[in-house]
């Protein structure tokens, strides 16, 4: 006698898609808090960032001649700065400054970087080593110094400045695509490939790239970090964005004159919306690379 089996239906049931997205963003935020916590300061800036128009009170470059220097207040949440400018909606308009620069310069590190990173590990040989030591000679550098000189030189537009902190950047993803291109070339599935006739470029950009770019992944919200804080550096030094763009840097090298005679307002909100926008990023890219490579996370 064979017993007849009977299934509950709700168990065989497909789960709503709701559920499942519910579902899968609570087991990310048990196995990386680190990359929760700092998606939801990203969120956050990029929420001021989109919505910024109805969220400041003010005209971030509207000055008030009468309120010049004015302390944080019901009317002036931030206070005012030198140039009677409401502080609060400058630093939210400045997020978008922030996101704006960041993301390109991103993607023009990763868009120069990631090929020719592709190219120089597969190549390998002296063509290889003469790119990795030009790259070496550039990161040597220091970096700030360089990024004066060429903005300097280049002039102090957003463009220019975008550009700029996208090509310093780009060998960063250059060495750690490379790194992973030199760990898989040898690997059967590529050599299966050679074997079939692939071309060079398919070789590359079917076989290789899809599997080495888990790295430059998880190096674009450090990234992105490291361009925000370069941007308002540049700014703060005077070679970059300047006044009265609502820029954090910009806002911080204006606000710094004034700390010493009791207008700590002025510079400080711009800093810590630039810490703490730093921080989220950081902690994103930290927990997206424990997530990305499991024995790194165990490693710790």
């Amino acid at each position: 006698m064979t017993a007849a089996t009977t299934l509950d239906p709700r168990a065989a049931a497909p789960r709503p898609l709701a559920t499942r997205i519910w579902n899968r963003v609570v087991g990310i935020i048990r196995r990386s808090p680190t990359m929760a916590i700092g998606a939801a300061i990203i969120l956050f800036f990029a929420a001021l960032a989109i919505f910024h128009v109805y969220v400041m009170p003010h005209d971030p470059v509207r000055a008030y001649p009468t309120e010049v220097l004015k302390p944080p207040s019901a009317r002036f949440w931030f206070g005012t700065d030198g140039n009677g400018m409401d502080v609060f909606s400058r630093v939210i308009y400045g997020s978008l400054y922030a996101f704006g620069i960041a993301g390109p310069s991103v993607a023009i590190g990763l868009l120069l970087g990631v090929p020719l990173g592709l190219w120089t590990g597969y190549r390998g040989g002296t063509f290889d080593e003469v790119v990795m030591r030009v790259f070496d000679a550039l990161r040597v550098f220091p970096i700030i110094i360089l990024a004066l000189a060429i903005v300097a030189a280049t002039g102090q537009s957003l463009i220019n400045v975008i550009f700029v902190i996208g090509l310093i950047d780009s060998p960063i993803f250059v060495r750690v695509v490379r790194a992973e291109v030199l760990a898989l070339r040898s690997n059967n599935f590529i050599e299966a490939a050679k074997s079939l006739g692939n071309p060079t470029w398919r070789i590359l950009f079917v076989h290789l790239l899809p599997n080495a770019l888990r790295g430059a992944i998880a190096q674009t919200s450090v990234r992105a970090a490291w361009a925000v804080r370069i941007s308002a550096t540049l700014a703060f030094l005077g070679v970059g964005i300047q006044q009265p763009t609502p820029e954090w840097g910009a806002m911080i090298r204006q606000g710094a004159e004034f700390i010493v005679t009791g207008q700590w307002w002025v510079a400080i909100f711009p800093g810590c919306a630039l810490i703490l926008l730093v921080l989220g990023l950081n902690m994103f890219g930290d927990g997206a690379q424990d997530l990305l490579d499991p024995q790194r996370k165990s490693a710790k």
